[in-house]
């Protein structure tokens, strides 16, 4: 970390722990339904449709940044994208959400996964992020993203959501090595995936594993952390890599160690006890609860300040939510939230 004012974008330099001209914002889910912009589109278009053209997701990426007033685009697509061509049968069922036809559960599933080419297969991906990049204003970085080799693994063992994952847990349990063998596959095609995001414009990359918090302490250090930590050691140097988990707040040293410029805190911890945890030589990013932004916008204002309260304006904090925008968030209401967080963290 440098004292020095950074010369990069806000965010970018949040991510290196370099001082801002205020703390930077952007939003999990910053396209989605609560955008009138983005229902629209829907409307016409179905789902897959909208990841796989690249005009329509560049479109949907840039629409909530010149209306938001965000500090960062992420790009639009999705976690599951990575696996269809592996042969699993994905499908996103209206009201059912994703959906796997064909799950993995044994040791023979694993090795019946489809070999695939990540730079060919997954193109109009990569096409999207070039459109994007001429698309944006130089001084808003571009946020690429894959799934965490967990989340996407319980994803091809579940066939879909979960509440207990039991299918997944017992695979590590009954078979470890299959086990072993599905998340070195795993980490090392989201590796691949990442860096082509990385090669084609984006600018910075983020790490869902979104379910890890379904795991204690001693099952995510012997079953996870080495492929996390294998996808993360493998990016392009020099780009930030934001680790981002919920439920998560038992295994925060966990998730630490499993590597990330920046780690991300949901709402479930404060701030600067989850800061403390992960230790002040890593940035943070969080960390308000995506239900704030139903209240007003002056109790929205309140819990901002106290994020900000909390990060102590110490280099290295970005501000996002805990989790992604809700479907019935007042778009007005992230306004409020933005603005509040440009306006109160001004240096």
């Amino acid at each position: 970390m440098t004292n020095m004012a950074s010369n990069n974008p806000p965010f970018l330099a949040a991510c290196h722990r370099q001082k801002t001209p205020h703390t930077p914002v952007w939003l999990m889910r910053q396209a989605g339904r609560y955008m009138e912009e983005y229902r629209t589109l829907r409307a016409q278009h179905d789902f897959l449709e909208l990841c796989k053209r690249p005009e329509l997701a560049a479109e949907i990426t840039v629409t909530p940044v010149e209306r938001l007033g965000v500090d960062a685009a992420i790009l639009f697509a999705d976690i599951l994208l990575i696996l269809e061509p592996m042969g699993v049968g994905l499908e996103y069922s209206k009201g059912d959400g994703p959906m796997i036809h064909r799950p993995v559960r044994s040791g023979k599933d694993v090795d019946a996964l489809k070999d695939f080419e990540v730079k060919r297969e997954l193109s109009f991906v990569y096409d999207a992020v070039k459109r994007i990049r001429k698309t944006l204003k130089a001084s808003v970085p571009l946020i690429g993203f894959a799934g965490a080799p967990f989340t996407l693994a319980s994803y091809l063992i579940e066939g879909g959501g979960s509440r207990n994952y039991v299918r997944t847990k017992t695979l590590f349990y009954k078979a470890p090595e299959a086990w072993k063998r599905l998340m070195k596959r795993l980490a090392q095609v989201i590796a691949e995936y990442l860096n082509c995001q990385i090669a084609a414009g984006a600018q910075a990359v983020q790490l869902f594993d979104s379910w890890a918090g379904c795991l204690a302490p001693a099952d995510y250090e012997h079953f996870v952390l080495p492929y996390t930590k294998a996808v993360i050691d493998a990016i392009t140097p020099g780009v930030p890599v934001i680790n981002f988990s919920t439920g998560t707040t038992g295994l925060l040293k966990h998730i630490r160690a499993s590597g990330g410029d920046v780690i991300g805190l949901d709402w479930r911890v404060n701030l600067d006890e989850g800061w403390a945890t992960v230790g002040h030589d890593v940035a943070v990013q969080g960390n308000l609860d995506p239900v704030t932004l139903f209240a007003s916008p002056k109790e929205i204002r309140r819990h901002v300040a106290d994020v900000l309260r909390r990060a102590g304006g110490r280099p290295g904090h970005i501000f996002n939510l805990g989790h992604g925008v809700l479907p019935e968030t007042p778009v007005d209401h992230v306004i409020a939230m933005v603005d509040a967080v440009h306006e109160l963290s001004a240096r």
